[in-house]
This record gives C-alpha cells, structure tokens and sequence, in this order.
C-alpha cells in the first residue's frame, strides 16, 4: 500500500484540505466534532478509489477532489449514525462521538455532513453522479435497516446477509468508482467494469471486518472485540457455524445472541465453535474470491501503474490486519 500512498499522495493531500474547508461552519459543535472524527484516522479506501478510478479513466481535471470528499463525508455520516445505534464506545481506537458529545450530537453532525455532500454534488453539475451517490446513499438506508430486522435471526442465510453488505457497505464503494469512471468519460462496459471492482472489493472489505471482529486485538482493530455478537448482528462466521453445527451447539448460540449483555465466557465460546468449524477461514476465503474477481473486471483496462494499484488494494483488503 505504500506505493499506492505514494502514486496518490498529493491528491490525499488535497482531499484532507477539501475536508477542512467543507467542514467549515460558523456552528461550533459541528466542527468540533467532525474534525474529531476525521482527524482519528481511516483508511481512506473510499477516496483512493475515486482519485485512482478517475485517473484509469484517463480524467485530467480537479472535480476529482471535492467528490472524493464527499464520499468520505457520506461514509462518515453513516459512521455518526451506526454509532449511535449500535451504542458503540470506541471508533478506530478512541472514544467514539457519540460517547463524547452525546447521541443527539451525533446524529445531527452526521444529519450535517449528508447535508453538506448533497450540496458539493450540485455544485458539481453533474446529473449522472449526482444520481450515482444519490441511489447509493439511499440503499445504504435500506441495508441499515436490512441488517436492523436481521438482529439475532439465527436463519440469515449466506445469500440474505450478502445482500446486506452489499447495500449497507459496498454500494458506496462501488459508486465511488463509478463516478471515478463517469468523470473521465468511460461508458457502457469499461463505466460497469470499474463498478463491478468496486462492489466485489466493498463486499470483501465487509466480510473481513466481520473476521477482524473475532479475531483481532482491541488495540489493532479499534474495537471491542465481539461487538458484533453483543448487538445481534449476525455476520458471516456466526452463519457459517450454524449451517455447520448440531442442534444442541445452535440452542447454546440462539441463548448467547439473545443476551442483552454478553459475558466474558459467552464470547469464549462463540469464538471456540467459529474455529471449530473454521468460520474465519472460511470467511476470508470467500473474501479472497471476491477480490480475485475484482482484479478480473480491471482486465479489461490496460496495463499501467493505475491499474496495478487498483489490484494493490484488491489484496490489501483481503490481508489487513485492521
């Protein structure tokens, strides 16, 4: 990822300067809390693939950077809101906004930055993108409240809960590169290819924070460790053991997912029946497929340096660690 980083360094450098100047509000509280949330980190994933989609499609402009701001706000809107539903305590490692400034604070900073991104995308007068991140934005309503009636069903099959992702998570991702692809003119399979590698790699990236969720440290992944399991979510782990298990391992899970907190001893033994029946490697593995499909729709384009790091990050969401 550091040539990545490195091809794209003084757009990020720009796109953080978008940032402050779209967060920009004579209300302080706004403020305070957005450069709060952008200042503690993220990958950046969304941005770097508009930035890297645009130059693929051979863009020379600089609507580029305002637009991959305002994925980035759209994202961190929804990261506002899921907080507060989730009544989540830490986001990348620190204090979430919520448990800073209080629930109505953080949904009104959110309700702010959506507000904010609808009014860059008509500055920028493009209809077509302005109904690609308009019909993402509302499908990420719809797989946020997918996942919410989803809450401890233990009969959420593989195929529902992709559908899940697919909306709540990887609709973004793949609008990103598709707006990457309509500012440089592409059109009908090479504007699909560029789409189709965002939704692979979004749903992909999903499915390795549900592993991550098990497996990873507190202090690497920036939360606490379960916090899916404690809000009922089912994820792909949890899916793959009960298609897996027996009735009386199944009646054990329905009694923990119930719980309105977990113990100590519960996540113990989800986390011991995931690695009995392989449940994160079976989870990274169908992430793996996912990503080799997204480097399969970049075939279509050229070899360049553009292209290659597109693949970069194809295996970079497959193989962190955070």
């Amino acid at each position: 990822m550091e040539r990545v980083l490195g091809l794209l360094e003084a757009d990020l450098k720009l796109v953080e300067e978008q940032f402050k100047r779209d967060l920009d509000s004579e209300v302080y509280l706004i403020r305070k809390v957005g450069e709060y949330v952008f200042a503690s980190g993220g990958k950046r994933i969304r941005p770097m693939l508009l930035l890297l989609s645009a130059r693929l499609a051979g863009y020379q402009g600089d609507r580029n950077i305002g637009l991959a701001s305002v994925v980035e706000f759209i994202h961190t809107a929804t990261l506002l809101h899921d907080d507060v539903v989730d009544s989540a305590v830490l986001r990348r490692g620190h204090e979430s906004a919520n448990a800073l400034w209080g629930n109505e604070a953080s949904v009104l900073v959110g309700d702010f930055l959506f507000a904010k991104s609808f009014s860059i995308m008509v500055r920028v007068g493009n209809l077509e993108i302005l109904q690609n991140l308009s019909d993402a934005t509302t499908q990420m309503a719809e797989g946020e409240v997918l996942q919410l009636i989803s809450t401890c069903d233990l009969d959420l099959d593989e195929t529902r809960y992709l559908n899940v992702i697919e909306n709540k998570t990887a609709v973004l991702i793949s609008a990103a590169c598709r707006v990457g692809a309509v500012l440089g003119g592409l059109v009908g399979a090479e504007k699909e290819a560029l789409s189709r590698y965002g939704m692979a790699i979004g749903i992909a990236f999903q499915l390795m924070d549900d592993a991550l969720d098990y497996v990873s440290d507190e202090a690497d992944f920036g939360k606490v460790k379960g916090h899916d399991l404690e809000e009922g979510k089912m994820t792909l782990p949890l899916i793959h053991v009960l298609r897996q298990c027996g009735g009386d391992e199944r009646a054990l899970i329905a009694d923990i997912v119930e719980k309105e907190l977990l113990e100590d001893d519960d996540l113990k033994l989800i986390i011991s029946l995931i690695h009995k029946y392989d449940g994160i490697g079976y989870t990274r593995n169908r992430a793996a497929e996912l990503a080799l499909e997204a480097k399969h729709h970049l075939q279509l384009f050229p070899p360049s340096e553009v292209r290659d790091a597109l693949e970069i990050i194809a295996d970079y969401v497959v193989s962190r660690r955070k």
